[in-house]
This record gives structure tokens, sequence and C-alpha cells, in this order.
């Protein structure tokens, strides 16, 4: 017997994702990546997350979904428009969205359990800052590193220096996934 698989979604997503259509958004994460965020979300409790990329606030319904009580999340974007979209949706006393350039804002001293890079800068620029600002047995987590339909020319080759130099890092031991848009999860040594 075969049964369709189906997500819990949290039930913020629905009324996020509606108004990210109407928004022109195109660049939301998709809801397979989005579940697996809820489950590593989940597997640190007590956590304090990063999201670097908020857009309109749809992966981090997730892992606000995924979070337990007493952890907290950092939601960075730099473009209000659509971030009001995750303002407006998302009253989570767990939860404080930033506008503001992710280039400049990783410039601060923080630790992190769990990162979500969705965005340039603490994924193609300043890994180092990224990384530098995950502790130990933390997690590292990037999506879109298959080739995507809005992805601009040369972007292909942006990807592929990424993963090359993520395998040369000796400070984390990671896995790719030929799964959703392409995931690579990174755990801190």
């Amino acid at each position: 017997m075969t049964e369709a698989i189906t997500q819990n979604f949290p039930a913020s997503y629905f009324p996020i994702d509606e108004a990210t259509k109407q928004s022109g958004f195109t660049m939301a994460s998709d809801p397979l990546t989005c579940s697996l965020l809820k489950t590593l979300a989940a597997s640190k409790p007590g956590g304090k997350f990063l999201e670097l990329g908020t857009g309109t606030g749809l992966s981090t319904a997730w892992i606000l979904d995924g979070m337990d009580s007493t952890s907290a999340l950092i939601s960075v974007d730099n473009d209000a428009r659509f971030l009001n979209i995750a303002k407006e949706y998302l009253s989570d006393n767990r939860l404080d969205l930033i506008c503001a350039d992710a280039g400049e804002w990783l410039n601060q001293n923080l630790e992190f359990d769990f990162i979500f890079a969705d965005t340039w800068h603490g994924k193609y620029l300043m890994l180092k800052e990224a990384l530098a600002m995950l502790k130990p047995g933390g997690l590292y987590i990037l999506d879109d590193m298959l080739p995507q339909p809005n992805w601009p020319e040369g972007h292909q080759e942006k990807a592929l220096k990424l993963i090359a130099d993520l395998d040369n890092r000796t400070d984390i031991t990671l896995t790719k996934l030929r799964w959703a848009t392409g995931i690579i999860i990174a755990s801190k040594k």
C-alpha cells in the first residue's frame, strides 16, 4: 500500500505563502527544505538560532515550529518590504526580526547553535565570519546548492566554489544532499 507523505505545516505558513505570492517574492525556501529546518531546529533545545535571509518568513515559520519554548531566533534581512510580511504573520516572543544588511550584521560577536544561511552574506560572502559564530556542535545549513531556475548566469560557478571551500575546511563535518533544492548541513567540530 502506498500512502502519500504529507508535511505538518505551521499554521502561519499558508497566509505567509499567499502574501509571498502577492508580493512577487520568488526566492522562498521550498517546503521540503523548511520541513528539514524544523526537524533540525528540534535537535537544539534551548538553542540560539540565526537565519540570514528572512525573505517573507516562510522558512522562519518552520524554524520557529521546531524550536522549543526556551530557544531564541534572530532572523536578518535587508528588504523591509518582504520582512514586513514576516512581521505581520509571525508574532512570537522567541523571534527577533532585524532589518539590516547581513554583511554589516555579521560583524557582531555572537554565538549560535544553528545558522541557516539563505542569503549571500554568510554563504557566498563572509563565510568565515558566519562559521566563527557557530558554537562547537552547532549546525550550519545551506539550501539552493543545486542549479535553480532563478540563478543568474555564472552563479553555478559560485556554488561550486562554495562547496569546494566547505570541503576544504577542517573545522566542520559536512553532508551534501541532492534533495529538495540541494542542501548542505555542516556541524562545527
